[in-house]
């Protein structure tokens, strides 16, 4: 069953959490819709549902981006890694039309 989306608004204006109210990221290195997270990066930023990925897991995507959790966010609401450079590309947080918050 695939997490459900909420918009919330935050210190950055109105973006995407998952039900919980955990914040969701979009990394600039993916393109197409195809994550480029994988090994030592998807342990950081775990996958949180549903396109197929090489490694045979489903990954949620939202205009057509796939999404991430960061595992540092260790509470409902906390956005730590916003504009953070990590693993050759840069962690955004996404507003509801789609567009990265940079």
């Amino acid at each position: 069953m695939a997490p459900t989306l909420t918009v919330k608004s935050s210190s950055f204006g109105r973006v995407l959490f998952d039900g919980r109210g955990y914040v969701l990221y979009a990394f600039t290195r993916d393109k197409n819709g195809r994550s480029a997270c994988y090994g030592a990066c998807a342990k950081a930023w775990p996958v949180i549902g549903t396109t197929k990925r090489r490694d045979g897991r489903r990954q949620i995507t939202y205009a057509g981006r796939p999404l991430y959790y960061y595992v540092g966010d260790t509470r409902a609401g906390q956005i730590l890694c916003q504009n953070v450079v990590e693993f050759g590309g840069t962690w955004l947080i996404v507003r509801p039309g789609g567009k990265l918050v940079r």
